[in-house]
Parts: C-alpha cells; sequence; structure tokens
C-alpha cells in the first residue's frame, strides 16, 4: 500500500477540475489546492499571487546564500567615479 502526504487541506479531483478549474481555484481561496488522481495527489493547484509570491522567497533565499557565502570576503574600496 503506497501513502502520500497531501501538503493542504483542500483537495479536489482531476475531474472536478476539469469540469470548474476556476471554481475550483475560487473555493481554495486563495491556498493550494491538492489535486488527485485515483486519491493520490498528482500536483498543487495554486493562484497566480501565491505563485508568484513563492518565486519571490525562492530568490529572496538564493541571495541570502549568496550575501552569507560573501560575508567573509575581503572588502575592496571603489570610487564612484572609477565606475
Amino acid at each position: 500500500m503506497n501513502t502520500h502526504t497531501v501538503l493542504t487541506p483542500l483537495t479536489t479531483s482531476i475531474s472536478e477540475l476539469k469540469k470548474n478549474p476556476m471554481g475550483i481555484l475560487e473555493a481554495g481561496q486563495g491556498q493550494p489546492v491538492a489535486v488527485l488522481n485515483r486519491n493520490q495527489p498528482a500536483f498543487y493547484c495554486i493562484p497566480s499571487e501565491s505563485y508568484e509570491a513563492l518565486l519571490d522567497k525562492l530568490e529572496d533565499m538564493e541571495l541570502a546564500l549568496k550575501v552569507h557565502a560573501r560575508a567573509n570576503e575581503e572588502e575592496i574600496d571603489v570610487e564612484l567615479d572609477d565606475l
């Protein structure tokens, strides 16, 4: 028996998503909706605003890692006129 963790309390079937995709998205009220295929999560449907926010957070995390990695590098003095 295969078990799968569903990472949201909201679920729907692929059949229901096909019938009314915007209704499913609206029913989620901004939250992700797990789309199930044969009672197993196939993918998550999320509003565009949530997806954009997720990408922004990932970018922030990547930048934070770069900042942390460069924190101990030697500083170089630069004059604005030299740029």
